[in-house]
């Protein structure tokens, strides 16, 4: 395990964006170890209203712990956040936040498999409603199509000898853990260099997505949110890699509910990325409601 304690990252930039105020509802699609949303419960008191999501139980029972002092300001449900109209139940809210980041402390634990860092089995998981692993995903897909993921997700030029290798792996028996993923990846593009990125990292985030189908899930949010949001409510999207932040720029541009306001997307300081490593790749986009036809 890493001891480095986990960091919400944009905290407050990302919560002035939000702007909550006392009598609020808001959504945040991504509890975590649930900084944001202590965050908003703070800035909206004495009865603002969080309406927090999760697919991790692990996540949902350190937070229904850490913020029990809340009480019913607070509702948490362990949903992906694609369906974030379950919860909502026909409730509109005055802003959501969906920090897309995957937490320090799932990254951490070895025995959800998603990181190079540390040897555990290959799973990348994020909920117990996912049903495939990584494990099963590699083998079950063709090189050709393995490959694809690889790049599609991981932006990984070298996909194809990297599918091969991993594909050989599996012959040969050594596919069962974090390490021989890393292992049959290094054997493609090097073994990592003291202070480089590992060169096992796009493969492992192109994995991770398609178990989760993390793309697919920020999709089908984006399309939900203008009926769950009132007008003149805010979004603000934390996204950590191009795929994601891709995705969130022109759905927001594009979408006549939405006006933008980032015209770029906000980034830590390099005080925060110093602090804070994991946050370096984090762009923040921020919208406002529009008005719907007849309500002008």
């Amino acid at each position: 395990m890493s001891d480095r304690p986990h960091e919400t990252v944009l905290l407050d930039v990302a919560c002035d964006a939000l702007m909550p105020r006392a009598g609020g509802l808001y959504l945040d699609c991504t509890l975590g170890r649930g900084g944001h949303t202590r965050e908003i419960l703070e800035r909206s008191g004495p009865d603002g209203r969080v309406i927090a999501l999760d697919r991790d139980p692990a996540a949902l029972a350190a937070v229904r712990e850490s913020l029990a002092g809340y009480g019913d300001r607070l509702e948490l449900h362990q949903l992906p956040f694609s369906r974030a109209a379950e919860a909502l139940a026909g409730r509109k809210v005055d802003g959501v936040l969906a920090d897309l980041g995957v937490s320090s402390p799932q990254l951490d634990d070895p025995e959800r498999g998603m990181s190079f860092r540390h040897e555990g089995p290959l799973d990348m998981r994020m909920g117990d409603d996912v049903e495939e692993t990584a494990y099963e995903l590699v083998r079950r897909l063709k090189d050709d199509a393995l490959a694809d993921v690889i790049y599609e997700y991981g932006e990984e030029r070298a996909s194809r000898p990297i599918a091969r290798s991993i594909k050989r792996a599996i012959d040969e028996g050594a596919m069962e853990t974090t390490k021989h993923l890393a292992d049959a990846v290094h054997r493609v593009l090097g073994w990592p260099r003291f202070g480089k990125p590992d060169t096992a990292t796009r493969t492992f985030q192109a994995l991770r997505i398609a178990v989760n189908d993390e793309l697919g899930e920020l999709e089908r949010l984006l399309a939900a949110l203008p009926s769950l949001v009132k007008e003149g409510g805010r979004v603000v999207v934390i996204s950590f890699h191009s795929l994601e932040d891709r995705i969130v720029k022109h759905t927001l541009r594009d979408e006549p509910a939405w006006q933008v306001v980032t015209k770029k997307p906000v980034e830590p300081t390099e005080a925060e990325g110093d602090r804070n490593p994991r946050s370096r790749s984090a762009k923040m986009r921020v919208a406002v409601r529009r008005a719907e036809e007849g309500e002008q």
